[in-house]
C-alpha cells in the first residue's frame, strides 16, 4: 500500500465557524476523519501549524519547506499533501517547487468552502490531493482544487470564494481526477531545484509594491530603507512604472538590493516593449524580469535566491535562472 504524508497548516480546510466568521481550529487528524477517506493510501500526519494562511510568515513558509523535505527523506513515502489556506498557498508551492528536485510529489490543497459548510469542497480536495501525491511521480509540486491538477509555477488564485479558483492564467493545467485516477495532460518542465536552504538562516524581508496611476517611488525607497534585502514591482501593462521609478530601482540595486519586476496584470509576459519609465528603463536599470510569475511567487524566488548567495551578482544571476525557467 502507498504512503502519503499528510502536512497541516490550517487555512479554510481547518477552520469552523466562531463568532461571526471563520478561524483555522481544526488538526491534521481531524480534517482527515472529516474527509471520509476510506480507502487509498496510508496516511501519516503532521500538524504543523493551525493558522489562517493570511497570518503565514515567511520563517513559517520555511519551516513547511523543511517539513517537506524531513518527509522525503523517508524512501517509504510515496508522496506529501500539504493542506494550506489559499490566501497564500500559490506562495508556500512555488517556494516548494524551488527547492524540489525528487520525483515524488508534494501536492498543495485546502478548500473555498469550510468543512462545517453544507457544500463543502473540502472532502473531496483532499481526496483528489491524497490520490494525485500517491501516483504522481516525475509531476513536481502541484496543486489540485475541484478536480483539477496545476503545476505549483504560475498557479495563483483567481477567484476569491469559486471551488475552482486555482489556475495558471498563463499556461496548461496539468491533468484532472476522476474516479480517484490522475489523468496526466501535460508534464511540466522541472528546472533545476536549488539546494534547501540552511534551517538557521534568518528570512531577509522582501517587500512588493504595487504601481498605479499616479504613483511614486516613495513606498520603494521606503522598503529599501526598511531593510528589505529585496523587492519586487509590479508594474501596470507588461511591466511598466513612471519614470520617476527607473532612478529608485538603480539606486536599490546599487545598494545591493535586488529587485524583480513583474505585473498587476493577471496573464501574459514581462517584456521589455516600452521606454519613459517603461520596462525597457527598469531592466536596464537592473530590475529582473520575472517572466510570466506574478508578485507572490516572484517574492519566492527572489527571497530563495537571497537564502542562497551573498553575493549581488550571484543573487542576480540565480535570480535570472528562477525566472526564466520555463512556465
Amino acid at each position: 500500500m502507498r504512503q502519503v504524508v499528510l502536512i497541516s497548516t490550517g487555512g479554510t480546510i481547518a477552520s469552523r465557524r466562531i463568532g461571526d466568521g471563520y478561524a483555522a481550529t481544526l488538526t491534521g487528524p481531524q480534517i482527515l476523519e472529516g474527509s471520509g477517506v476510506s480507502d487509498g493510501p496510508r496516511v501519516r500526519v503532521r500538524d504543523l501549524f493551525t493558522v489562517n494562511s493570511s497570518a503565514l510568515t515567511t520563517a513559517q513558509q520555511l519551516t513547511l519547506l523543511g517539513a517537506v523535505h524531513e518527509a522525503l527523506a523517508d524512501d517509504g513515502v510515496d508522496g506529501v499533501v500539504v493542506t494550506h489556506g489559499t490566501d497564500t498557498l500559490e506562495e508556500s508551492a512555488f517556494l516548494v517547487d524551488l527547492h524540489h528536485g525528487d520525483d515524488r510529489p508534494v501536492v498543495f490543497t485546502g478548500a473555498q468552502r469550510p468543512p462545517d459548510h453544507v457544500d463543502s469542497d473540502a472532502p473531496a480536495n483532499l481526496r483528489d490531493a491524497l490520490a494525485v501525491a500517491a501516483d504522481g511521480r516525475g509531476l513536481g509540486a502541484l496543486v489540485v482544487f475541484d478536480g483539477l491538477v496545476h503545476a505549483a509555477r504560475g498557479t495563483m488564485k483567481g477567484h476569491t470564494l469559486a471551488v475552482d479558483g486555482f489556475g495558471d492564467p498563463s499556461g496548461p493545467r496539468v491533468g484532472e481526477v476522476a474516479g480517484g485516477r490522475v489523468l496526466v495532460r501535460h508534464r511540466p518542465p522541472r528546472p533545476e531545484p536549488l539546494p534547501p536552504p540552511v534551517p538557521s538562516a534568518p528570512a531577509p524581508r522582501v517587500d512588493i509594491v504595487m504601481h498605479h496611476a499616479g504613483a511614486d517611488p516613495l513606498l520603494l525607497r521606503a522598503a529599501v530603507a526598511a531593510g528589505a534585502q529585496g523587492v519586487v514591482l509590479a508594474g501596470a501593462g507588461a511591466g511598466n512604472a513612471a519614470p520617476s521609478f527607473v532612478d529608485a530601482v538603480a539606486e536599490a540595486v546599487s545598494a545591493g538590493v535586488l529587485v524583480a519586476l513583474t505585473t498587476r496584470v493577471p496573464a501574459g509576459p514581462v517584456t521589455g516593449m516600452y521606454s519613459g519609465g517603461g520596462g525597457v528603463d527598469l531592466i536596464a536599470a537592473g530590475a529582473v524580469p520575472s517572466g510570466t510569475l506574478r508578485a507572490p511567487q516572484t517574492r519566492m524566488a527572489v527571497l530563495s535566491a537571497l537564502l542562497h548567495h551573498t553575493d549581488p551578482a550571484e543573487r542576480t544571476a540565480t535570480l535570472r535562472r528562477l525566472l526564466a525557467a520555463a512556465p
